[in-house]
């Protein structure tokens, strides 16, 4: 659990928050649509949307951190290999967790669409 924490602020909080907080979004809109048994179709929807968004918010994240990392190497001068390598793992922390959010998403969909008749 704290390799998790660890993960989200090596990640950037300024990404890695709004996207560990639509993944509970999206748990939260399953279960209380699978508990109420209505509007299937709609949530559905919606949590295509909100997990569409998520992945493009990692995506913006692992953008902004590949410049800043390259404002950086250019800065110095010059790069060891472990340098780059922990600012390119870094910079695709946010794309990582941006395409689970839009896997749970996805599954979540996939769930709502079996379970409505």
């Amino acid at each position: 659990m704290s390799q998790l924490f660890d993960r989200i602020s090596e990640g950037g909080p300024v990404f890695m928050i709004p996207l560990v907080l639509i993944i509970l979004f999206i748990v939260g809109l399953l279960i209380y649509t699978l508990v109420l048994k209505r509007n299937k179709e709609k949530v559905s929807r919606l949590i295509g949307h909100i997990s569409l968004f998520g992945m493009m918010w990692g995506f913006l994240g692992s953008s902004i951190g590949l410049i800043s990392a390259f404002d950086a190497i250019d800065a110095s001068g010059t790069v060891s290999q472990p340098m780059m390598a922990g600012g390119l793992k870094v910079a695709l922390l946010a794309t990582v967790f941006g395409l689970v959010t839009f896997l749970i998403g996805r599954l979540s969909m996939i769930v709502l669409h079996i379970t409505s008749e």
